[in-house]
């Protein structure tokens, strides 16, 4: 498939683009998440601010019997790291980071996001009826996102590999897979081509989601190309498929090529149809990972029906959480924010690229990888000895690649070193002799002592 990148792909300019109407959501949503009722009591909670209410509705403890008199906070400055800035937080600002607050999140921490995914991602809320809702981690959104859209039996397009967190949603969800493989650009689009147009739905239901990961796809490290995020996107208005973009290292990409556009920058670039992008973003990889402070952007019908589930579920965001991040993001501004998140990705930057050199020194001629772009995650295929398929992976005594499980399982963990095997990345039970390495946290000498466990036993097993 050859791509000639329309005028508005390469311009600032855009074309005029239509919101996809509210009953194209409701229409698609699960048949538990079209059956969900509002709650009766969180969603009557935002009429509690309005003027003059006197609320008796909420079973809301008395400040008065809270522990705590303050927070005080010591904050790197995000242009000046040796700077330190103090946040305080106490008085009525303290008993709201203490109590129940909307499912939503605070409202004047949504629309601060909302306005900086506007800023960033060239978007206009009020005019393409999207919106931001906070939720406790974008993986409990996706889990969500996942709940509302796909009934049991549905069929669901996973790039392959994909992210080994999504696998165990998709299993309880009793989804079916349609997995579309990756190369150093992305999922292959002319393969969803293919696949999509050769469907037969007597054997599977059609796909309703295509599940990607398009910056740093965790655990490949591939960020999707330019020209081949436009083709994916096409394929998904052909076929009629919602993208989930889960995009948690959005920020984090250090590539050296320009940064490309999100999927839902690009629907408005194209023009047209709007709103078939549901994103996924997070404060974990930026902020604090603990956090547990998330969000998502798209639809507004979409965004209420995994509300919906929120205000049955965990209510809301931790109150404690939004009122810390809260007045840092206002101090910094959207501009702070911003430097903040180019440094954080200049650090990463420097991290992969010590990695990536003691892994030229120790695994040369025992590991092949593609450098990341983006993220904390290194895909490596270890040169494993073959081993023998099990009769579901292909044709009885047919060799494999080798196993990468069993490698980490017998050898490299009594050696001292621990890695993720590539099998769990996969959601068609393939074996495969790749393996997921994280070089965020280890110090240099860490990272050396590491990558030198792995290739002795590596030497081992290969004169073994």
């Amino acid at each position: 498939m050859t791509v000639t990148l329309p005028a508005a792909a390469t311009s600032k300019e855009t074309k005029p683009c239509t919101p996809l109407p509210s009953s194209y959501y409701t229409e698609r949503l699960s048949d538990v998440s079209a059956g969900r009722k509002p709650s009766p009591i969180w969603d009557l909670l935002p009429v509690e601010d309005t003027p003059g209410m006197l609320s008796m509705l909420a079973g809301k403890p008395n400040p008065a019997t809270f522990p705590f008199k303050y927070i005080h906070l010591g904050v790197r400055s995000p242009t000046d790291k040796t700077k330190i800035e103090e946040i305080a937080i106490e008085g009525k600002d303290l008993d709201a980071a203490l109590q129940y607050g909307v499912t939503t999140g605070f409202t004047e921490l949504v629309d601060w996001v909302r306005d900086m995914m506007a800023q960033v991602h060239g978007r206009d809320p009020d005019s393409e009826a999207w919106r931001v809702s906070l939720g406790p981690g974008s993986q409990d959104l996706l889990y969500k996102a996942m709940n509302a859209l796909v009934n049991p039996g549905d069929t669901v397009i996973v790039e392959g590999p994909t992210y080994p967190g999504v696998t165990p949603i998709m299993a309880a969800l009793s989804c079916q897979y349609a997995v579309v493989d990756v190369d150093d650009q992305g999922a292959i689009a002319t393969d969803m081509e293919k696949m999509l147009a050769n469907w037969d739905r007597s054997v599977k239901p059609f796909p309703k989601v295509f599940y990607t990961i398009p910056f740093g796809c965790n655990p490949s490290g591939v960020t999707t190309s330019y020209a081949r995020r436009i083709q994916l996107l096409e394929i998904a208005r052909k076929y009629d498929i919602i993208i989930l973009e889960d995009d948690p290292y959005y920020f984090l990409y250090y590539g050296k090529a320009p940064k490309p556009p999100s999927y839902f920058t690009l629907e408005k670039q194209l023009g047209g149809e709007v709103g078939r992008v549901l994103r996924f973003d997070s404060f974990s990889k930026v902020l604090a990972a603990g956090f547990r402070l998330g969000w998502i952007t798209g639809p507004s019908t979409l965004v209420a029906a995994i509300e919906r589930h929120n205000s049955c579920s965990v209510v809301q965001p931790s109150s404690l959480t939004q009122a810390v991040t809260l007045p840092l993001l206002k101090q910094w501004k959207i501009s702070g924010f911003l430097a903040h998140t180019v440094a954080t990705a200049s650090f990463y930057r420097q991290r992969r690229d010590a990695f990536e050199a003691c892994l030229n020194r120790h695994l040369a001629d025992l590991a092949e990888w593609t450098v990341p772009e983006a993220s904390m995650f290194f895909w490596l295929k270890l040169r494993l000895p073959p081993t023998v398929r099990c009769q579901n992976l292909g044709s009885p005594g047919e060799e494999d690649e080798g196993d990468s499980a069993a490698f980490i399982r017998d050898k490299a963990m009594h050696r001292g070193v621990l890695l993720l095997p590539g099998a769990n990345a996969y959601v068609d039970d393939r074996s495969t002799a790749r393996v997921r390495v994280s070089f965020s946290l280890l110090s240099d000498e860490q990272m050396e002592e590491a990558v030198r466990r792995l290739a002795e036993v590596l030497r081992e097993e290969s004169t073994s």
